[in-house]
């Protein structure tokens, strides 16, 4: 995917003064940069001592130590799998290519490789993902573990081999930030967990190409911040890593500044990206969960490192962990909401260790759980590991009394009723700046599980890069389940990662504890000419949750959509579909009666154009049931859909 001038018109419409300047600053010191690179500074007698304390690793619970062996022994065997790719190469990487076209991308100066376009370079998450260098902290993590040497040295391998296939500001690993952030978090933990093993030092410290590695990619990020419009999740990384580069691997002139600019940066910034709620401002909760561990793990190098925090920062963090404790459903299962790419901030634990479940065990060690906290049952390496950095610290805050269900800053209600019932409705912002990068045209949606199953189902996001219709899908009005007029969006595209219109909404009723029923109301102004408002109510005693859509204006084309879990198996006759699915070993039903004024037609894996699709995670899809209705709105009557569960 390669960007028009129209496209570079539209993104510099939504910049200020101060991010087009800065970008002109950024675009001079590339093209003095290429000419002539900056140099790292000698470094004599440096030292690393941001250990784990004694006794840490011998608190990771069993079970989870018994994961990441597994999972450390299918690495070294060179197997893994990134965004459904599965691949059985790593044992010895090509860091270049990308499995899925088999493409390799180009070594030349770093700004000038084209890495949105797939023909040049291939898919640039399937050749960024790996060099992460997530997989070698589970390697790391393993040999701390078991003491097994043989993980310590393939990780030694793969960083030496990385070192010298890809020096400074040359190739696709030196383009972005978030990826040389979240690459020195990595090495941080590399080190820390290799520390009894003999070579560690000669590996890192003693080493003058991991000294010029390091001393670069923090040259870079403090030279080419994210700014304005792209001040997202992106400079949460970009901060974090450099930040905790500097302060375990603080052996250079700049180190002192780096780390204070950082600290600055990364206060600001959580500040920034975070409602006063705890939810993070892109409202696409991936991203949520992604800065949460950024921000732990940062406060974790801090304070092994000795260096204040902010209490600011400690403040976002917490209620970050409590707005997250609020939003799961009873399976520990968070909204699937806007963009998702499944990235990470820190990763030793193995596959079957659940993201969130792991999070709040943290948010537990860390800031103590409350009283309406949703138990946690499962385990994992993580936590265990940063708590035994994080200091404990007295916050003077209230933190809530009883499990929020309304979030009135990020437009968030949550509707819970009998039988695990969770319903998300999404009367918020659009997104977050002014190109809202992550946001999807999903103003009204409704998101309903039942004890943790996708029925109404957010079908997710899929893809970034490459595949312009499949993107284009996944974050339309079309897919999601709300109301689509005249067969356009409530905001309007200006590209892949840019919102050029953003649909106004707002709520009119949020009273998720009513008695008898929970109800919501929320209208937007997406529609120009016309505002379409929706009501939601959740009857207790009936298991009934009733949707009602309006639309005021003239008479327009509609289509209203519902899309269903990949577990759902839907029998459409008429307006009414019979829906069924298991739920561990038990048959579950439901009723779904659709508005009689529409013609209703189910869809299921359709490619042209794309319709009937979920993804459970980025780079994977599965068809599954879209039930769309067709018809046209008259200005009085409304849609009314009511889903009836059974038992």
């Amino acid at each position: 995917m390669t960007m028009s001038a129209g496209w570079y018109l539209r993104r510099l419409s939504r910049m200020g003064p101060q991010e087009v300047a800065g970008r002109v600053g950024d675009t001079v010191r590339r093209r003095r940069w290429r000419s002539a690179p900056p140099d790292c500074p000698s470094v004599t007698g440096a030292r690393f001592t941001a250990v784990l304390p004694a006794g840490t690793v011998a608190a990771v619970p069993p079970d989870a130590a018994k994961r990441l062996i597994a999972e450390a022994d299918r690495l070294m065997d060179g197997r893994a799998e990134f965004f459904g790719v599965v691949r059985d190469d790593l044992a010895d990487p090509d860091w270049r290519r990308d499995p899925k076209t088999g493409r390799r991308a180009p070594s030349g100066y770093a700004f000038d490789v084209p890495y949105r376009s797939e023909d040049a370079v291939g898919d640039i998450k399937q050749i960024w993902e790996p060099s992460r260098h997530q997989y070698l902290t589970q390697l790391a993590a393993a040999y701390a573990i078991s003491g097994n040497e043989r993980y310590a040295e393939r990780v030694a391998e793969h960083l030496r081999s990385w070192w010298a296939a890809n020096p400074p500001l040359r190739g696709v690993h030196w383009i972005s930030g978030i990826e040389l952030g979240i690459r020195l978090l990595s090495w941080v933990w590399i080190r820390r967990l290799l520390d009894g093993w003999p070579g560690a030092a000669g590996l890192f410290e003693d080493n003058p190409v991991a000294l010029n590695q390091i001393w670069h990619h923090q040259r870079w990020l403090a030279a080419f911040p994210s700014r304005g419009s792209s001040a997202n999740n992106h400079v949460i990384a970009e901060t974090a890593g450099q930040f905790a580069a500097a302060c375990a691997f603080g052996w250079f002139p700049s180190s002192a500044r780096w780390r204070a600019d950082a600290l600055r940066s990364l206060d600001r910034h959580l500040r920034g990206n975070t409602y006063g709620s705890g939810l993070n401002r892109e409202l696409a909760t991936e991203y949520h969960g992604l800065v949460l561990e950024l921000g732990l793990a940062a406060v974790a190098e801090a304070d092994a490192a000795g260096v204040p925090v902010p209490t600011s920062v400690r403040l976002v963090l917490l209620r970050m962990t409590d707005a997250l404790a609020a939003v799961v459903d009873s399976r520990l299962r968070p909204p699937r909401q806007g963009d998702a790419d499944d990235g990470h901030g820190l990763i030793v634990d193995g596959a079957g260790t659940d993201r969130w479940a792991s999070l709040l065990a943290t948010g537990d060690a860390v800031f103590g759980r409350l009283a309406w906290w949703p138990a946690v049952t499962g385990t994992d390496v993580r936590t265990p590991l940063l708590a035994a950095l994080v200091k404990p610290s007295e916050l003077s805050v209230t933190r809530p009394a009883s499990r929020p269900a309304h979030f009135a800053d990020a437009g968030m209600t949550i509707l819970h009723g009998p039988g695990e019932i969770w319903c998300r409705c999404d009367g918020g912002p659009h997104g977050f700046l002014s190109i809202a990068a992550h946001a999807h045209a999903d103003a009204l949606s409704v998101e309903v599980r039942h004890d943790g199953v996708d029925v109404l189902a957010d079908p997710g996001t899929y893809c970034y890069h490459g595949q312009p219709e499949w993107r284009q899908y996944f974050r339309s009005t079309l897919g999601h389940n709300t109301l689509q007029l005249d067969g356009g969006d409530q905001s309007v595209s200006g590209g892949p990662f840019l919102w050029t219109r953003h649909a106004q909404s707002r709520v009119l009723i949020a009273d998720a504890s009513g008695e008898g029923a929970a109800r919501w109301s929320a209208e937007h102004d997406g529609y120009q000419g016309s505002v379409h408002r929706r009501r939601v109510e959740l009857t207790a005693e009936s298991q009934e949750l009733r949707i009602v859509d309006e639309v005021r204006g003239p008479r327009r084309e509609a289509r209203l959509a519902f899309h269903l879990g990949p577990a759902i198996t839907a029998d459409l006759v008429g307006n009414r579909a019979q829906l069924t699915w298991t739920r561990d070993g038990e048959d579950r039903s439901a009723v779904l009666d659709l508005p009689g004024q529409l013609s209703w037609q189910a869809h299921r894996g359709e490619t042209g154009p794309p319709l009937g699709w979920y993804s459970a995670g980025f780079g994977r899809k599965e068809p599954a049931t879209t039930l769309v209705g067709t018809g046209f709105t008259d200005g009085t009557e409304g849609f009314t859909t009511l889903l009836r569960f059974r038992g």
